[in-house]
């Protein structure tokens, strides 16, 4: 196996079509990276809502990877944080890596030129090659298997997921009765309605007590970016349902492929009683064979209807790459803080 290829950085809009066309390609060939947080226009869109993306690019000269002879192995699209690394989209990705194709040797310290000190990761695919060393922990990311749509998925559920499920279609009959006309609409293009998505979700927060993710304005841009990207193989998706003329949950994710990523539920409170989050989860799992998707992405985290709903999952990892003792003890410790209170919250 030949060592990891050397690295240079460049902004994300400088990077040449055929680079970009060896990312496409470097993708396409490994299935760990077929979530939406891996494709290109995730990137893109994050660069143009003014958050500057660079990206680090490995050649291997006359070694085709991929189906790619330009000699492109790997590319990790980052943010720069002082002198802190930190994934494309950070902290809103989901899914974070190297971009390449299986069996391509990587060496994360790498990563650390131009003065930067570390880079931190908190949702690192598993399949990451070289990050063994520098994992701090690991959580669960919960997915639905959807092929099939609604019967596919209720073939594989658990009996909870079941149940909930069968609740959601009482509960829509009975918002019905109450509200008006049931309607689900799986992939919208109205802007007022990711206004009102957007605006729920700050009260959520402020709500729960949580950091407002939208106070900074351009995770809104963003949005509104990924809500216009329309390649074909990447884009925002916006699901809305009504009941009359009421908004009772909304949802705004990402899809690449046959993948949808959960990425911002929201509800109306004063719906709050007919489990408004499972009417839309049953609604887009039924839509999925329509969607093209076959596989529904949750997100890592131990919410008790990720726990009901889920066919299966997968693992992230949370750690930093340094060369700095102290500053990985800190981080060592930050980690063991973090369990430690996951464990006590999974307990009550």
């Amino acid at each position: 196996m030949s060592r990891a290829p050397a690295l240079r950085v460049v902004p994300f809009d400088a990077l040449p079509a055929a680079e970009l066309d060896a990312w496409h390609a470097l993708r396409a060939a490994n299935p760990a990276l077929d979530s939406p947080y891996f494709h290109p226009g995730f990137a893109a869109a994050v660069h143009r809502s003014g958050r500057p993306v660079h990206v680090a690019v490995g050649r291997a000269v006359g070694r085709a990877v991929g189906g790619v002879d330009d000699g492109v192995d790997v590319l990790v699209p980052h943010h720069r944080d002082g002198r802190v690394l930190r994934p494309v989209g950070w902290p809103g990705a989901d899914f974070q890596g190297p971009v390449l194709a299986p069996g391509t040797p990587f060496r994360p310290l790498d990563l650390l030129s131009e003065g930067a000190a570390a880079y931190a990761f908190d949702h690192l695919v598993e399949a990451a090659p070289g990050f063994g060393p520098w994992v701090l922990g690991r959580r669960p990311s919960p997915y639905l298997d959807v092929s099939g749509g609604l019967p596919g998925y209720l073939g594989r559920a658990s009996r909870s997921g079941r149940e909930n499920m069968g609740q959601a279609r009482r509960r829509a009959a009975k918002a019905e009765r109450e509200h008006g006309t049931v309607k689900f609409e799986a992939d919208s293009r109205d802007r007022d309605a990711l206004a009102l998505v957007i605006a729920l979700k700050r009260a959520q927060y402020a709500a729960a007590g949580a950091a407002d993710h939208f106070a900074e304005p351009d995770r809104v841009r963003l949005l509104d970016s990924l809500l216009d990207a329309r390649d074909g193989s990447f884009g925002g998706v916006l699901s809305t349902l009504h009941a009359g003329p009421r908004l009772v949950a909304a949802h705004f994710g990402l899809r690449a492929g046959g993948v949808l990523h959960w990425w911002f539920p929201v509800y109306d409170p004063a719906f709050a009683r007919l489990s408004p989050g499972w009417m839309l989860l049953r609604e887009l799992v039924a839509a999925a064979p329509a969607l093209g998707v076959d596989r529904i992405d949750l997100g890592r985290g131990e919410d008790e209807y990720k726990r009901r709903a889920k066919t299966g999952e997968t693992w992230v990892c949370q750690g930093l790459v340094t060369r700095n003792p102290a500053r990985r003890a800190m981080a060592m410790a930050r980690a063991r803080a973090a369990a430690r209170s996951v464990r006590t919250r999974t307990r009550t």
